[in-house]
C-alpha cells in the first residue's frame, strides 16, 4: 500500500525525514481544508497529485524549451572551435601537423572530462541552472580571452616563426585562455541535459515517452547550433579573420546563458542529494569491514529502511544477485545499531552496483569517441589538400561536418515521429529500442565510417600524387562524415538517456556526464594512439617513418590509420555486446514500488 502523499512545495528542502512525515500529515489536513475553494486538487492513494497553482505550470516542454535554446546558442561558438581551432593552431599559432592536432585532442578530452566536475557541483551544492551559469561565466570569459589572443599581434607568434612559437606571455595567454574555456564549457555541458531531463517523471508511462523525446529534440537542437557554427562562423573565421568567428561564438554563448536564466520560473528543482562519492566509499568499507562474515541465504535478512523513510525523490532498489560481495555491507551484525559506516542499506548497495553495471558500457563507447576525434582533426587536414570550390565558391575544409548535420536535422524528426512509434508498437518500449540498443547501431556505423575515411584518402592521396594540381573534391569527405554523424546520432542521445534513467536519483547529473566522459576518453586516447602508432611505425616500416609525421599527408600512410581505428573498433563492438547483454536495467531487477506514481507532481522543491 502506497502511502498517501501531498505536495507541499513551500517545505525547505533540507527538512529531516521525521519533520518531513509530520508536515505531510498537516498538509494532508490543509488539502481537506482549502479543496472548498479548487486552489488545489489532490488525489490521495495510488494516483499522482496535481496542483492548479504556479507549480502546475513547472516542467515539461515549455520549460525545456529555454534548455533548448542554450543547448542552440552556446553550441554555435563552441562545435566553430572544435572542427576549426586545429587550423587556427595549424596556421596562426605556428604549431606542426601533429602538435596542433593533439592540442586540440587534449583540450576536447579537458572539456567532457570536466564535464564530471559541473554535474557533481549540480547534484549536490547547487541546483542545475545556478550551476550552469556560474560555468557559464567562465566560458564566456575564455571564449573572450580566446577572440583577444586572435585579435592582437602582440599575443600571436610571428608569421615568419617555424617552431617553438608559443611562449612567454604568447603561452600564458594561450593555454590560459584554452582552460578557462575547458573548464567552463565542460561545467555547463555537465549540467545542461539533466536540467531539461529533470522536468519530466520517468517513473509516469507519459514522462518515460515524453523524456526519450526530450534527450531527440536536445540533439536536434544542439545540431541546429552547429549548422551554424560549422558554416557560417567557421567562413567568417577563415575568410574574414580569426577573431571575428570567436567574437561570433562569445556572443551567441551570452545570448543563450541568459534565455535559460529567463526560463527560471518555470522550471523543476529537484532537492540536492547527499555526495554519491560518500555513499559509494561507505558501501565499500562497510563491506571490506563484514568481509568475513556470511550472507543470509535469503536476501529479505539484509538491512533496508522502511517505505516511510524514503524521501519523495529518492527510489528504492530491490536486490540484485550481481556482485554479491558487496551486499556484505547490508549486513547488520548483532547487537548492532543502524548507523552510517556500520551498515549501509540494501538501495545504496544496490546504487553502488548500478554504477559497477554502467562502468563498462562507458568504457566499450571510448573507441568510438576517439574515431571521432580524428574527423575533427585529420580530416579536415585532408580538406586542406583538396579541391574546396563548388559552384565557383569556395568551401572551407572545416565547414564539410555542415552535410552530414543538415541531414541530421530531417533524420531526427523523422526518427522521432516514424521509427519510435512504429518501434514501440512492435517492442513496447517507450523510446522504440532499449537505449543500449541505439548505441550499438551506432558502434557499427563508427566502423563503416571509419572504412569509409581510409578508402577516401586513398583516392585523395593517389590523385595528389598522380595530379596535385587537380585534388579531388572536398565533398567526397561528407560520406565519412554523415555515416558518422548518424553513428553520432544514436549513440550519444542513448548514452545520455541511458546513463540519466538507470543512475540513482541523487546522481543525475553526474551520471548523464558519464557520456561525455567517454567522449573525454576517447581525446585522450587519440592523442595517445597519434603518438604511439608513429613511434611503432617509425621502427618496423621500411622507410623508417611514421605513417602520420610532418606536415605533408601525400607522403604519410593515414589511410592505415583509419583501418586500425576499424579492426579496433570491430573488436571493440565485440566487447559492447557482452557488456550490453549482460547488463540488467533497473526495470528488469525490481518492480518500484511507488509504480507509476508521479514523484515530480507529489513534491516539487524550488531551490
Amino acid at each position: 500500500m502506497v502511502t498517501p502523499l501531498v505536495s507541499l512545495w513551500w517545505l525547505p528542502s533540507n527538512m529531516g525525514d521525521c519533520e518531513l512525515l509530520k508536515s505531510v500529515s498537516l498538509g494532508k489536513e490543509r488539502a481537506r481544508q482549502h479543496t472548498s475553494n479548487q486552489d488545489i486538487i489532490i488525489n490521495f492513494g495510488e494516483n499522482s497529485s496535481r496542483l492548479k497553482g504556479g507549480d502546475a505550470k513547472k516542467g515539461g516542454f515549455r520549460a525545456c524549451s529555454f534548455v533548448f535554446v542554450l543547448g542552440a546558442f552556446e553550441n554555435i561558438g563552441f562545435v566553430a572551435n572544435m572542427v576549426s581551432m586545429v587550423l587556427y593552431f595549424h596556421l596562426m599559432m605556428k604549431l606542426d601537423l601533429p602538435t596542433s592536432s593533439n592540442t586540440l585532442t587534449n583540450f576536447m578530452g579537458s572539456v567532457f572530462l570536466l564535464t564530471l566536475l559541473g554535474g557533481f557541483i549540480s547534484d549536490i551544492y547547487l541546483n542545475r541552472l545556478y550551476t550552469i551559469l556560474i560555468f557559464g561565466s567562465l566560458e564566456v570569459i575564455g571564449l573572450s580571452m580566446v577572440t583577444i589572443q586572435a585579435y592582437s599581434k602582440d599575443l600571436r607568434p610571428d608569421l615568419l616563426c617555424q617552431r617553438d612559437c608559443v611562449k612567454g606571455r604568447i603561452a600564458l595567454m594561450f593555454y590560459g585562455s584554452l582552460s578557462l574555456l575547458a573548464l567552463g564549457a565542460g561545467g555547463v555541458k555537465g549540467a545542461l541535459p539533466a536540467l531539461g531531463a529533470d522536468q519530466f517523471d520517468s517513473k509516469d508511462p507519459k514522462g518515460a515517452k515524453q523524456l526519450g523525446s526530450y534527450f531527440n529534440w536536445y540533439l536536434l537542437s544542439t545540431t541546429f547550433g552547429a549548422v551554424i557554427g560549422v558554416s557560417f562562423v567557421v567562413w567568417v573565421s577563415m575568410n574574414e579573420a580569426w577573431y571575428w568567428g570567436f567574437f561570433m561564438g562569445t556572443m551567441t554563448a551570452i545570448i543563450g546563458f541568459i534565455a535559460v536564466a529567463l526560463g527560471k520560473p518555470f522550471y523543476r528543482f529537484p532537492p540536492l542529494g547527499n555526495s554519491p562519492l560518500l555513499r559509494i566509499v561507505q558501501v565499500i568499507v562497510v563491506a571490506m569491514k563484514n568481509r568475513r562474515l556470511s550472507l543470509p541465504e535469503n536476501s529479505d535478512e539484509l538491512f533496508e529502511i522502511s517505505d516511510k523513510d524514503i524521501n519523495q525523490y529518492d527510489e528504492k532498489l530491490s536486490h540484485t544477485n550481481q556482485f554479491r560481495s558487496l551486499d556484505k555491507a547490508a549486513i547488520l551484525p548483532e547487537e548492532t545499531t543502524p548507523e552510517p559506516w556500520k551498515v549501509c542499506s540494501v538501495t545504496q548497495v544496490e546504487e553502488v552496483k548500478v554504477l559497477a553495471r554502467m562502468l563498462p558500457i562507458l568504457a566499450s563507447t571510448i573507441i568510438m569517441n576517439t574515431c571521432l576525434a580524428q574527423l575533427q582533426t585529420f580530416s579536415v587536414h585532408q580538406g586542406f589538400f583538396m579541391d574546396p570550390y563548388i559552384f565557383g565558391k569556395k568551401f572551407p575544409s572545416a565547414s564539410v561536418p555542415v552535410i552530414p548535420l543538415v541531414f541530421m536535422i530531417f533524420l531526427i524528426p523523422m526518427y522521432e515521429f516514424l521509427v519510435v512509434p512504429f518501434a514501440r508498437k512492435i517492442t513496447g518500449h517507450p523510446s522504440g529500442i532499449t537505449q543500449l540498443q541505439r548505441v550499438g547501431v551506432g558502434l557499427v556505423l563508427s566502423i563503416i565510417s571509419m572504412v569509409v575515411a581510409g578508402l577516401v584518402e586513398v583516392k585523395r592521396r593517389d590523385q595528389a600524387i598522380k595530379d596535385p594540381y587537380k585534388p579531388i573534391s572536398l565533398f567526397w569527405l561528407s560520406f565519412q562524415y554523415g555515416i558518422f554523424g548518424l553513428a553520432d546520432m544514436f549513440t550519444i542521445v542513448g548514452l545520455m538517456e541511458f546513463f540519466y534513467k538507470e543512475a540513482p536519483s541523487g546522481m543525475k547529473s553526474l551520471a548523464t556526464s558519464f557520456a561525455w566522459l567517454s567522449l573525454s576518453f576517447g581525446y585522450f586516447l587519440s592523442t595517445a594512439f597519434v603518438n604511439i602508432i608513429n613511434t611503432v611505425t617509425e621502427k618496423i616500416t621500411p622507410s623508417k617513418t611514421g605513417w602520420i609525421h610532418g606536415d605533408n599527408l601525400n607522403v604519410n600512410n593515414l589511410n592505415l590509420f583509419y583501418w586500425f581505428l576499424a579492426v579496433l573498433s570491430t573488436l571493440n563492438f565485440i566487447i559492447y555486446l557482452f557488456c550490453a547483454s549482460w547488463y540488467k536495467y533497473k526495470e528488469d531487477t525490481a518492480e518500484s514500488e511507488t509504480g507509476t506514481k508521479s514523484r515530480y507532481d507529489d513534491q516539487v522543491t524550488q531551490n
